[in-house]
């Protein structure tokens, strides 16, 4: 399931469908080069370079777009020429070696999934087409069904070889759909290009999830980002505030919810975040929004967040350093929880 949106400007904030974030900008006198929208990894980018010349921010930007083009070509799920697609077709039957930057997604992936008991799992791909399946056919799948895909899941199925850069399988019919992780990477690769191009400040906005560093724009302290009240018509997120505008300065925003991307089957709505305990889509929380230094880390709990729950989910991110969670439950008049550092954030 991808995102899909369209861009509305609301003031000097900027809101894009499909996602959770705006991110306001001020007028400034310093070179700042604003890449405007473009269609990337399925949804909307934008990326905005802080630099000492024109010249230079459009080097950045270039930079950026670079390095998000080159993450979506080795791991788009959609796109069976992928690396990614390569992997998961010959993986059981031998050894794969991959490109640094899949290995190092997966080795990444690997390290969330045992810090999160498993909460966060790359290898969701069976469950995830099941539930596509359902879907387009309007049809629950049986408790059968879904205890097949979950058999061909679990990340301690996945076998990663670091001398040799590869990837097996130790179970035939494992898939892995990167989708809670490569987004945050990739705005990870596009901060880390955009710096070596010459940025003094800067920030990557994927499908809503954000990257700031280095130097603000001219007028501000800090970089913001609002945040949107997930149990809203989302015609009404268009039109009006976002219920929190977040303070930050060299940190990633990322937010996952089952508010933006769903399926519905037989008029219930199924999440597109899998949760492998259950083999259906996880629904304890309407959106998880983490703040932390690299959006990887970000993304990855976000997922995690979301299919652990309110109490466990803060738990796990009070153990993580120098990380931050706004959880909104789902219902309408719930009041945000936040981790214990997280207020700090809020304007």
């Amino acid at each position: 399931m991808r995102n899909t949106g369209r861009s509305i400007a609301v003031g000097v904030l900027c809101l894009l469908l499909g996602a959770a974030l705006y991110v306001g900008l001020q007028p400034s006198e310093a070179v700042q080069v604003d890449s405007g929208f473009k269609v990337v990894m399925g949804t909307f980018s934008r990326a905005v370079a802080i630099a000492s010349s024109e010249k230079a921010g459009q080097a950045a930007i270039a930079a950026a777009f670079g390095e998000q083009r080159r993450v979506d070509e080795l791991m788009s799920y959609h796109n069976p020429d992928s690396e990614l697609n390569t992997v998961n077709r010959d993986a059981y039957q031998r050894a794969v070696e991959v490109d640094e930057a899949t290995f190092e997604v997966l080795e990444r992936a690997l390290h969330f999934s045992e810090l999160s008991g498993g909460a966060f799992d790359v290898t969701i791909g069976a469950l995830g087409e099941l539930w596509r399946r359902a879907a387009a056919t309007d049809t629950v799948p049986t408790e059968a069904e879904i205890a097949e895909a979950k058999s061909r899941v679990g990340y301690d199925k996945l076998r990663l070889d670091p001398a040799a850069r590869t990837v097996r399988f130790a179970v035939e019919g494992v898939k892995i759909d990167l989708g809670g992780i490569a987004k945050g990477f990739a705005i990870d690769k596009a901060v880390e290009a955009m710096k070596a191009a010459g940025a003094v400040g800067g920030m990557v906005d994927i499908g809503g999830d954000i990257r700031c560093f280095g130097r603000p724009p001219q007028g501000q302290q800090t970089w913001r980002a609002g945040l949107q009240d997930p149990n809203v018509a989302p015609d009404d997120m268009a039109a009006g505030k976002p219920l929190f505008v977040l303070e930050v300065l060299d940190r990633a925003v990322t937010t996952s919810g089952d508010y933006r991307r769903f399926a519905t089957v037989k008029g219930q709505r199924q999440s597109h975040i899998m949760d492998t305990r259950s083999g259906r889509g996880a629904d304890a929380l309407a959106s998880v929004t983490i703040i932390a230094p690299d959006a990887t880390s970000a993304d990855a709990l976000a997922t995690a967040v979301s299919v652990l729950g309110l109490e466990k989910g803060l738990a796990l991110i009070e153990q993580v350093p120098d990380t931050e969670a706004i959880l909104i439950p789902h219902q309408p008049d719930a009041n945000p929880v936040f981790s214990s550092g997280a207020r700090a954030y809020v304007q």
